[in-house]
């Protein structure tokens, strides 16, 4: 990112648990999907980070749900762009038993939300990669950071 001032050493960057905290404590997200023809579509959702993946629902009928049948790729961005953590990866439809109890409890506390794990419309997100920074202008350049996630 040198055309940003972002330098080549890692002094300054955002640790991972930087990133994390904002990811568990985020509200609303942005999901990015494509669809089959390349047109891009971005959808408010609500989900939980847990565990190191990511996991929402939505309407199985959804756009987002339908671009996710077509192409697995997508991107999920917290709801501050000042603090952003921006997270590409891979969501995998979940039914029924395979949602834990763990992501059940924490979206319900989260939403004060009856989550039914048994309904069809989930999804879990397996970061591939992440990005962070700060968006002030004496700290963008030295807050910039990419995580890199084992396949």
């Amino acid at each position: 990112m040198s055309n940003y001032g972002v330098p080549a050493s890692p002094e300054g960057t955002l640790p991972w648990s930087w990133a994390e905290q904002r990811l568990v404590d985020a509200h609303n997200y942005w999901l990015s999907t494509v669809n089959p023809a390349g047109r891009p579509n971005a959808s408010a959702v609500w989900g939980v980070w847990l565990d190191g993946t990511f996991l929402f629902s939505c309407s199985p009928t959804a756009l987002k749900a339908r671009n996710l049948a077509a192409n697995p790729n997508c991107v999920i961005t917290t709801e501050r762009a000042d603090e952003a953590v921006i997270v590409e990866g891979v969501a995998q439809p979940v039914k029924g038993r395979a949602i834990t109890g763990a992501y059940v409890d924490v979206y319900n506390r989260k939403y004060d939300w009856d989550m039914d794990p048994d309904a069809d419309g989930y999804f879990i997100v397996t970061p591939r990669v992440a990005f962070a920074f700060i968006e002030h202008a004496d700290r963008f350049s030295q807050t910039a950071t990419k995580y890199e996630f084992e396949p």
